[in-house]
């Protein structure tokens, strides 16, 4: 039957059909070919870290503590290592975070996550203020649309007890735990989706 009502038709009529078949055919796989690019660019996704407030504010330790700080963000076991860390070289005051400042500078690195850390020293003794290698690590975590997502903190004392090793490595180590505390903060909260955690 199907023969037959083959025969019927014309042959130019034949060539159409299976051009407009090959046609609907191709754009469906250019389709699935741009949703497979769009993914792949889903992946490609910004993180900004701003300059972390310093406490006690002495301008001889800002650069070492910037060095530590920056060091520590893009290590491979955060839990945003699918995300490209950015240094953004300006201060946004911990306690006052100016959103339209965070709106611009994700839009301007097109960043999905902005974070605003504070470092906190520990003072020793008393009077002029003498340093302890132990810091406490504040951050709090907003989405491009200035939406605060989480806020966390990791104090290294209290978490090691160390008592011996450099403010750096503390450093290293507080801002680690608290990368890591943000990322388990998202997860139960789901207000924000962390994507595929794979290099």
């Amino acid at each position: 039957m199907a023969v037959f009502l083959l025969r019927q038709i014309p042959m130019k009529k034949i060539y159409q059909l299976l051009f407009s078949l090959l046609f609907i055919l191709s754009g469906f796989q250019m389709v699935s070919a741009q949703f497979g690019v769009s993914q792949k660019e889903d992946k490609k996704q910004n993180i900004i870290y701003f300059n972390p407030e310093i406490f006690p504010e002495i301008e001889e330790i800002k650069e070492p503590t910037y060095m530590a700080f920056y060091a520590a963000t893009s290590e491979k076991s955060s839990p945003f290592r699918s995300y490209k860390s950015l240094r953004v070289d300006a201060n946004i005051p911990y306690d006052s975070v100016d959103i339209d400042a965070i709106k611009e500078y994700c839009k301007n690195n097109n960043a999905q996550l902005a974070v605003v850390p504070k470092v906190k020293y520990f003072k020793v003794g008393f009077g002029k203020y003498v340093f302890s290698n132990q810091v406490i690590i504040s951050m709090k975590l907003y989405d491009s649309m200035g939406n605060f997502l989480t806020e966390t903190n990791y104090d290294t004392y209290k978490k090691n007890a160390r008592i011996l090793g450099s403010a750096e490595n503390s450093i290293k180590i507080g801002t680690s735990g608290a990368v890591s505390k943000m990322g388990k903060n998202l997860r139960k909260s789901k207000s924000f989706f962390l994507g595929s955690t794979e290099d």
